[in-house]
């Protein structure tokens, strides 16, 4: 029976040089020359009127897309990435880690995102712990993502709501990883990779189909578990609702595979 894990179980590095990460608006403005028309920004001031209270960052970036153009300030991209990585984001829970509590702010940016058409808010059942409002990506919101590369190669993106109860668990892991994202970087950490376990499954699945009939099914399950750094554990293989990756102040790339435990304050590693 596996123990409960605390993130203090975990081992992090002492130092990381914060000023070695990516800009993400400078990376997004990086193109091939087939694609530079798809991918061209400039920088552009947003109109006195719609300029939201004081204290708020207000420069835009002008992002062009095939047909139109995107203005989008820094903490809305922010948002693109952040919902897309995760599919579904609770309101209250992006106001509170994403925005640091100004809520004031967030609902500026998503009403902004929302009329470019690049987010929409719904509403799911859910528990008294979060709010039922969440925000999830619309497909013109995560083909700008990918076009202006907005997160790395290898970062996986989705939109739209899923199952409601899909959309609750997604909702449920955004917050753990903000808790554990938040020690991984006190410990000097830095994410550069998640992955939600319908990532994992679709490659798994995938590549279990495939076991060919004359071959040892045991054994190509332990191979292809293997394979996505998982374990067969009685017959099956155990999927993490998120796997975070992480990189150290030597650039080394460490993995944490976690679960959503409902009602407990721990973590648990896969088995």
């Amino acid at each position: 029976m596996d123990r409960l894990y605390g993130i203090s179980d975990f081992a992090f590095p002492n130092r990381w040089d914060r000023g070695t990460g990516p800009d993400v608006v400078e990376r997004a403005g990086r193109a091939s020359h087939g694609d530079r028309e798809h991918q061209q920004i400039e920088r552009d001031a947003a109109p006195d009127s719609e300029q939201p209270r004081s204290g708020f960052d207000r420069s835009r970036t002008i992002y062009r897309g095939r047909n139109r153009d995107y203005s989008l300030r820094e903490s809305e991209v922010r948002t693109l990435t952040d919902v897309g990585k995760f599919r579904v984001v609770p309101a209250d829970d992006l106001a509170r880690f994403g925005y640091n509590g100004n809520r004031s702010q967030m609902e500026y940016d998503i009403r902004n995102l929302t009329r470019q058409g690049l987010v929409e808010q719904r509403t799911i059942e859910g528990r008294s712990c979060y709010s039922t409002k969440v925000l999830t990506l619309t497909k013109d919101g995560h083909r700008l993502v990918a076009r202006a590369q907005l997160v790395p190669r290898k970062q996986a993106t989705y939109h739209g709501l899923a199952k409601p109860k899909e959309a609750r668990h997604d909702a449920d892991v955004y917050r753990l990883y903000q808790k554990v994202a938040k020690e991984i970087e006190r410990y000097g950490g830095k994410v550069r990779r998640v992955v939600l376990d319908f990532e994992l499954k679709k490659g798994l699945y995938r590549a279990l189909s495939r076991i060919q009939p004359d071959k040892d099914p045991r054994y190509e399950r332990i191979s292809i578990a293997s394979r996505y750094n998982l374990k067969v554990v009685n017959g099956k293989i155990p999927i993490p609702d998120l796997r975070i990756e992480y990189e150290d102040d030597c650039r080394n790339i460490h993995r944490l595979d976690l679960e959503v435990l409902r009602n407990a304050n721990h973590l648990s590693p896969s088995p």
